[in-house]
């Protein structure tokens, strides 16, 4: 985790939030007033090597190049003490708040209409309010193509990480339709280029657990699969490294992971949170940041991807690259639609 200079500002007795406020230049911000951006962390927390931390290298990068201060918070709890963590942030002077728990969708339009001085921003959840930016990822998409290729890379021949078996896998953090849209945009891809292709689907129920991630990874393993997909944030880093133990694949998210363990990280699914929160703290720094509307992300707007296979290209067929470059193609055109259990529901092929 990544040295930050903590204080600690009281909400209650039972409950407390820890405070990085730093400045571009890496001191003890001022108060800037509405000139100050926080950044709410997710579960999981910063040092996750994942969604949370490519999210405040984003916040960071963005106050540093906007001349504004600025704070990542974390709480012990941030789901169940959600609508807290919202008013001690509106209270604490941030003009503009970025949140990236998913949670925070239920309680955050209440709390932006009592501060509507104050510009807020959610990460991955859709929600009403005139001072509310939401940001949503099409995360399916890059899903697909996670998908797609492990469903071809599992039959591949002469590869000691790829055994006889179709069959592939997918953990997620928690059943929910934030993380079943990863999931069933995995499935698809798979389906689509394979239809037999078996994939195995388990939840760690935790994004902070690696030793519950690698159990379930090993499990995985054990039953056939030769890849496996997490969706799990910090949990993942257990899926990594029950793939590099066991002689297998990972597929990484959120941010670009192969190097966490070179040549087993088959690739990565990135979802460029940096961006939206660099385009988020811009624009209010600007004086153009607009709530109401909704910012997506997907694979035609560099939102979503797959990571450049730095470490694992040699073991990609020429053929299997060049059919993901079509589907990603077909995707970013619009030609071929992958399926959206936010939008859309849940299709009568996900089973979990």
């Amino acid at each position: 985790m990544k040295a930050r200079l903590l204080t600690t500002v009281a909400l209650s007795a039972a409950v407390s939030i820890l405070v990085s406020s730093c400045s571009d230049d890496g001191s003890p911000a001022a108060d800037g007033g509405e000139r100050k951006a926080a950044l709410i962390i997710a579960q999981g927390g910063l040092g996750d090597e994942s969604y949370n931390d490519l999210a405040y290298a984003g916040f960071q990068k963005a106050l540093k190049e906007n001349n504004l201060s600025g704070s990542p918070i974390e709480s012990k709890d941030v789901a169940a003490q959600g609508e807290q963590v919202l008013r001690r942030a509106a209270d604490s002077g941030f003009g503009l708040v970025v949140d990236l728990e998913f949670s925070h969708g239920e309680v955050l339009p209440t709390v932006a209409a009592d501060y509507p001085d104050v510009n807020w921003a959610l990460v991955n959840v859709e929600v009403p309010g005139e001072n509310v930016l939401s940001i949503l990822f099409q995360e399916q998409e890059g899903s697909y193509l996670a998908g797609a290729l492990a469903a071809m890379m599992t039959t591949v021949t002469g590869n000691p990480k790829i055994n006889p078996d179709k069959k592939i896998g997918v953990i997620g953090g928690t059943k929910s339709v934030g993380i079943d849209k990863f999931i069933a945009g995995y499935i698809q891809g798979a389906k689509d280029v394979d239809p037999s292709v078996q994939v195995l689907v388990s939840y760690s129920n935790t994004f902070g657990d690696p030793t519950a991630g690698k159990r379930l990874a090993e499990s995985m393993y054990q039953q056939g699969a030769d890849i496996i997909y997490h969706v799990a944030g910090g949990t993942g880093a257990g899926v990594i490294q029950a793939a590099q133990a066991t002689n297998h694949y990972a597929i990484g998210v959120d941010t670009d992971q192969d190097k966490l363990a070179p040549g087993y990280v088959l690739t990565s699914m990135l979802k460029r949170t940096d961006l939206a929160v660099e385009r988020a703290v811009e624009a209010f720094a600007k004086g153009t940041f607009k709530g109401g509307q909704t910012m997506k992300l997907g694979l035609a707007d560099g939102g979503v991807g797959l990571s450049d296979f730095t470490y694992t290209k040699k073991d990609v067929p020429a053929d299997v690259m060049s059919r993901i470059d079509e589907l990603k193609s077909k995707i970013s055109s619009g030609e071929l639609k992958v399926w959206d259990v936010v939008s859309q529901g849940y299709p009568t092929w996900f089973k979990s």
